[in-house]
Order: structure tokens, then sequence, then C-alpha cells
């Protein structure tokens, strides 16, 4: 396989005129500072009134055009009005202006052709100028002229005025850069959008008992178990141990629930009549909307539930209330844990649910999506290649997505948004997306937006107050191998309001305080993670415009805990990487015991007789090397943004069939043969990595032997020479012994053995469990 030039996939620092250059003096740079100013000539249509009857019977269906050159917007119709209010922005790309003059038409809708009813032309010069914060343009009644520039009758409210991205109207304007989309659905589908992520609630129902249940066969001992479901989560407990009517169990079941809360944890208690047969003795559903929340780890009050039973009457079901049988429990929603809803490496928001634990914020993230170039053509419309790209930024609770620039592999979205930032130790992640709703119609989610990248900033990795301009490549893992599907030009600032309380974050647990004196098992993290995962990426497609779950899930990392050879490799190699520096050390100490270059030998023996002499200079002095070092290091230090790195990743590299390995399905959709191919080749891997465990394991258990008398003449042996170093030592001053040791070690290479030292042969021979493994 080819290897792409490495060179190409690297960040590149930018110099954009952010602000519009802030040498103009205007309010914008205060607000969208960030970014390149875009101009636009917004058109508000407000209304009319007195619009004239063209029709047989004398009413009119009116509508306006919006014409500039080229490109043409027009509002929704009304049927027999003529007094009608659309209240519709129309935004012009400065850029694409090719007219001189604005014209704004009042037609009537007619079958065959549209009736003209009047017109107000603009000259684009004479037209003002507004910048955000001013009000808004008051708009004002203009009178309709006929082709002739002759008064007719009618007037049209409209307010025109020149402007930027930063203006209130351009999120809801119809965009003359989309004027190939039709349809309000479609045209929904590339506004720009902030989205909030549901809150999202840990809920622990501790099963404690039931009592007086009613089987139906009265013979046998019940084998009772609780069954719990919340929306698609389904738990339950183990079959109690009490075979009785009054069956106990004490247990805990976590579910994720999110604001609001739409449906009710719906409990059943059943009695397992034969292997594959269960029996419902009793159900309940209990609305989580009044159930205790609690901040910390003080028990909540338990409750008694009464249990409903159906019975068939006639073929239908009714409640049977003659007798209830109860359960009891205690049921709370966990308000000092962090739900995790992404992966812990790449946390944006670290904070616990409930809003009182919040700590005040530190700073505040902003960042500026300026635009994308060389950007892969993602799909074919009309015979041609082309893409419609729009962003998606997240951090804490706050997803923003740009609005889609259609047919453009260049598209410029010069868009700015801002988050607090709670904790510097978190991450904002970027993607990159084509739209492939812009047909209108497609409710259904018949086609899915594809992914054409993303890109991750840890915010502590910037200096505070810098602005940050980079172009970020967009790298995608495709079954063929790494591919840059082209590059993303950011703006990123992250501003600290205390330097003090930002340094004191660094002394604070990562995570809430319930974490470590109640922690979540790692299997439980693992289901509630994709629990959470799923009602995030539920509720965000239930918005309008829908965050697809797709997006939603491509955003989150969901599949990166799936197993793969190529990430199995990289994660090896970066246990290398970090193993290399001490490896490096010892190699270095050898090179000075073999008296390889004889000064710096003679040199470390100098150092190492003054710290014998003076003990006390010991710390000291490695305190004041890692100073140095910190200090020599500085001049190299990152100026750069971390970004995905292909080499690091082994993307570069991998073979063609681990990539196949890495996009199958689960379970897997391979044929037979190539199964087991794999299934052989993961065996091989496994084998060496549990040799190595199995060597560092043995190594720790002849350490533990020394004095376990396993082996009785070797901790004899051991426990006599401790008790003849600890006489001599005793006898000997310290300098003495450290000298000789010292000496000893770094001695000449003459006086050395080849053979192994006396120490190292004996704790080779300690006995270790490996003969105790079957």
């Amino acid at each position: 396989m080819q290897r792409p030039p490495q060179e190409d996939f690297s960040l590149k620092e930018t110099n954009p005129h952010l602000g519009g250059g802030k040498v103009t003096g205007d309010k914008l740079t205060s607000t969208y500072d960030l970014v390149e100013q875009m101009q636009y000539l917004y058109v508000r249509v407000v209304k009319a009134k007195d619009l004239p009857g063209k029709d047989v019977t004398g009413s009119c269906d009116p509508y306006v055009e919006v014409r500039l050159g080229n490109y043409k917007g027009t509002t929704r119709h009304f049927e027999k009005k003529s007094n009608p209010e659309w209240n519709q922005v129309f935004a012009f790309s400065k850029d694409r202006l090719q007219a001189s003059v604005l014209e704004v038409t009042v037609k009537d809708k007619d079958f065959v052709k549209d009736d003209f009813i009047g017109r107000v032309m603009f000259d684009l010069n004479e037209i003002p100028k507004r910048v955000p914060p001013d009000s808004p343009l008051a708009p004002q009644w203009y009178r309709l002229e006929d082709r002739k520039n002759d008064k007719v009758r009618g007037e049209l409210m409209l307010a025109v005025w020149m402007g930027t991205q930063a203006d209130e109207a351009f999120p809801e304007a119809w965009h003359s850069d989309a004027a190939t989309v039709s349809g309000s659905d479609a045209l929904s589908n590339i506004r720009s959008k902030v989205y909030l992520s549901p809150k999202l609630w840990y809920l622990r129902v501790n099963v404690i008992e039931a009592q007086d249940l009613l089987p139906s066969d009265r013979t046998r001992f019940p084998e009772v178990y609780v069954k719990a479901i919340l929306g698609n989560q389904a738990l339950r407990t183990r079959v109690s141990m009490s075979k009785s009517i009054n069956p106990m169990w004490n247990e805990d079941l976590m579910f994720v629930a999110a604001e609001p809360f739409e449906e009710p944890l719906i409990l059943s208690v059943e009695d397992r009549v034969a292997p594959n047969k269960d029996e419902v003795l009793g159900r309940c559903a209990i609305p989580l909307q009044y159930m205790d929340r609690r901040l910390d780890h003080r028990p909540v009050n338990t409750r008694w539930f009464n249990l409903e039973k159906h019975v068939m009457i006639d073929g239908e079901k009714k409640k049977e209330v003659k007798f209830a049988s109860r359960i009891h429990m205690r049921v709370c929603l966990e308000g000092g844990y962090h739900v995790l809803d992404e992966s812990t490496h790449y946390s944006s928001d670290l904070r616990p649910t409930a809003k009182q634990l919040w700590k005040s914020s530190i700073g505040v993230l902003e960042l500026g999506i300026l635009n994308a170039h060389g950007l892969s053509p993602m799909k074919t419309k009309d015979g041609r290649a082309t893409t419609d790209a729009y962003c998606v930024a997240k951090y804490g609770q706050k997803w923003v997505r740009t609005r889609t620039i259609i047919d453009s592999f260049a598209p410029k979205w010069n868009e700015q948004y801002t988050w607090e930032v709670f904790d510097p130790c978190t991450v904002v992640t970027i993607g990159v997306f084509d739209n492939c709703h812009l047909q209108g119609g497609d409710k259904g989610g018949g086609g899915r937006d594809s992914k054409i990248g993303k890109v991750r900033i840890r915010l502590s990795t910037l200096e505070t107050d810098r602005v940050y301009t980079h172009s970020y490549p967009l790298l995608v893992l495709h079954p063929s191998g790494v591919k840059k599907m082209g590059e993303i030009h950011l703006a990123v600032r992250f501003t600290c309001s205390s330097l003090l309380n930002m340094m004191h974050m660094y002394s604070q647990p990562l995570l809430p305080k319930m974490h470590y004196i109640h922690p979540l098992t790692v299997s439980q993290l693992d289901s509630l993670r994709h629990q959470a995962t799923q009602i995030v990426s539920m509720r965000l497609s239930r918005a309008e415009p829908p965050l697809r779950k797709e997006i939603v899930e491509y955003m989150l990392d969901v599949g990166s805990h799936m197993w793969s050879m190529r990430r199995s490799k990289a994660n090896f190699f970066r246990i290398m990487g970090v193993l290399s520096g001490l490896i490096a050390v010892g190699k270095w100490f050898d090179q000075i015991c073999n008296w390889k270059n004889p000064i710096t030998t003679v040199l470390i023996h100098i150092l190492f007789l003054i710290l014998v002499l003076y003990p006390e200079l010991i710390l000291p002095t490695i305190f004041l090397y890692l100073f140095l070092i910190g200090v020599w290091y500085y001049r190299w230090r990152p100026r750069h943004p971390p970004h995905m790195d292909t080499r690091l990743s082994c993307a570069d590299n991998a073979h063609p069939d681990e990539l196949d390995e890495e996009f199958d399905t689960f379970p897997t959709s391979r044929p037979a043969d190539i199964v087991r191919m794999r299934y052989d080749r993961l065996r091989s891997i496994a084998g060496r990595i549990q040799t190595v465990v199995g060597d560092l394991a043995t190594q720790g258990e002849r350490l533990q032997s020394l004095l376990s008398w396993r082996d009785p003449r070797a901790t004899a042996l051991f426990v006599i020479f401790c008790l003849i170093a600890a006489i001599v030592l005793y006898v000997t001053p310290f300098q003495v012994v450290a000298l000789l040791t010292g000496f000893y070690v770094l001695r000449h290479p003459r006086f050395r053995y080849k053979l192994p030292s006396v120490p190292l042969n004996f704790f080779r021979r300690l006995p270790a469990r490996t003969d105790c493994m079957l």
C-alpha cells in the first residue's frame, strides 16, 4: 500500500484577517473578533396592505419575490388576503453580488402565470449599514410602483440594510447561497442552531423485599426475582435466596434517566415456574418526577409500593385489587455523580448532575469556525460530485451546528460560539459532516449525513488569552486506510477569569466526590455510558432540525472501546515509548559502568563522592537537576495545539486485513475461513501479551517469596544476610558503605566477570506461583 506523504497530515499555522482587522474600531470586534467579517445585504419583508384584487373574483393570493441579479428568494403565499403578514428575512452575500439594484416585487399566485401587482426598487449604494449591538433597523412603508415607475395601489413594509454575520437576523434568514434548496423542511436543515444535551441523572433502585406474594402454584417454593424497565433499559435482580412468599434481595439496580422524565419506572415481580417460563406476580409503575433526589451518600427513606396483578376476564386484561402484594424499595435520583456520556479520555464536562454542587466557572472558551478547504466530494448530485458541508462543535451540554454551505469544497462559515469553562482538563470536539437531507421530505432519515472528519482540542494544552489560528487536517480511517478529507480552519481562544482558581482546579479530583466515596463498578459504568449515549442521541435527533444519531455517536466516540489490532499495536508502542526513557537511562548507566567514555565516568565518580560525603545534598541535587531539565525544555515547548497523529495511531501503515477487521460488524459478518485466520492471529498476539504479563507477575511473586519461607533455604539465607547486613551497617559509617558499593558498581570492565552477579542469581532461583498454574 502506497504511504501518503507525512507532511500532508500536519497542522498549519495561519494568519487570517479576524474581526475586520480590529482597525476599523467598529463594535463588531468585541463580539465577533475570532472570525472574518462577511458582508450581507439583508431584506426583511414584513407585511403589505391595500393590495388590489387581480383574479376574476376580485381577490388576491399575494407573495413577495426578492431579486438581486441572478438570485431570487420568495416568501410563502396567502390565499385570498389583501393585508398579508410574512415577516421573512432574506440575506444576499456581498461576495456574490452582481447587480447594483435590488428589486422587491409583490405578485399574485395564479395557476397559469403569476400576476404582477407592484414593486419597490433600491439602489445598493444608498442602503444603510448596521452593526450590532445597534438596535435593529425599523421597517418602513413603501408605495408600490408599476413597471413604468408610476405609483399603484398597495403598500409594502420593508427594512433593507447592509450587515455582517453578527446580525440577529442572520440565523433565521433565507440565504442566497442556498438558492437551490426548496421546501421549508430542507431550509430548516441548513440553518445554524444551538442544541442542549438533556440533563441526565443516575437512578438508583434499591430493591429490598416483597410481601404477601400470591404464586399460582402453592405447592412449590417460589423462585422470585424483580425486573425493572425504564425506557429501553431493562435490569433484573438475582433470584431471591429466601424461597418464600416474602422474599428478600437488598440489591441495587442503576439506570440513566433524562429530564424531562417521560417514562415511568416499571417494576414487575416474577416467579420462575419452569426454565423458560416466568409468571408475573405483580407489577407497578413509578413516575420519576416525584422521586427523592440526593446530593450525597446519605440514605433516603424507603417506601412500600402496592403491586397490581392483571387477570384475564372474558379475554380482556383487568386489574385485580382484591388483595395487594407489596414491594419495599428505596428509589432515588443521584445528583452527586457526573453521568458519563462521552469517552472518559475526551470528556468535555465533569460536573455533577445537581446544579447546587457546581463550582463557579473559571473562564470562557471562544471558538471561531472560519472555513474549510480541499474537502473531498461526498456524493453525486445531477451527475456531478458535490459536498454540502456543515460543522458541529460540542463542549459541555451545549452543541452547536453551523449552517450548511451548499455545493462547495471550500465552504466559509465564519461563525463564532462561546462556552463557559468549569475545568481546564476538558476537550472540545469539532466535527465536519456532509448534509444529505437537502431534498426535503426526508423525515424518515433515509439518508445518513456522512462524516468528513473531526478535531479535538484539550483546553489545558492552550495558553490563556492567546488566539490560536490553525488549519487542522480532517483525517478519517476508511477500510482502505487513513484518508485526508480536507482541512478545517479554526480560531480558538481560552480566556481565564482567575488564574488562582484555575491553578486550584489542578489540586481537585477529576470527577465529583461521589465517584470516589461510592464508586460504580467498571462494568456498571460501561453499560450506563452506553445507555446515556443512546438517550442523548435519541433526544437530539428529535430536535428541529434534528442532530442525527450518526452525528451524535461520532462526536461522542461511541465505538472507541471496540477491540482493533491497530489500536492494540498503537497502545503497545505508546507503552514502549514511555519505557524507552527508563531503558535509555539504564543503557547510559551501563556505559558509565563499562567506562565507554572515561571522562564522563570520572565526573560521575566525583559527583558520587560529593553526595556520599554530604548525604543531605542528595534530594536537593535531584530536584535541582529536574528543575534544570524543565527550564532547558522550555525552549522547545509546543506552540501548536495537539492534533491527530497518523503515525502514533498506527493508521498510516495498517495492514488492509486489519482495517477490514476493525470495520467488521459485531458480531462478525465475514466468512468462516477469514474469521478463523483472524482468530488464530489474535491467539498468537494474545499469547505474547500473556507471556509478558506472566513474566512481570513472576518477578513480583519472587520478591514476595523472599520472606514467605516458600523455599525455606532461600528465605533462611536471606534472613541471615539481613541480620549480618544490619550489624555491619550499624557498626560501619554509612558513607563508607555507600562509597564501597558505588565504587564496586562503577568498577572498570577489567575487574568484571561476564557471568551474572550473585544477588541476581539468588533472585532468579526464588520460587514463583507459576508452579501452581495448570
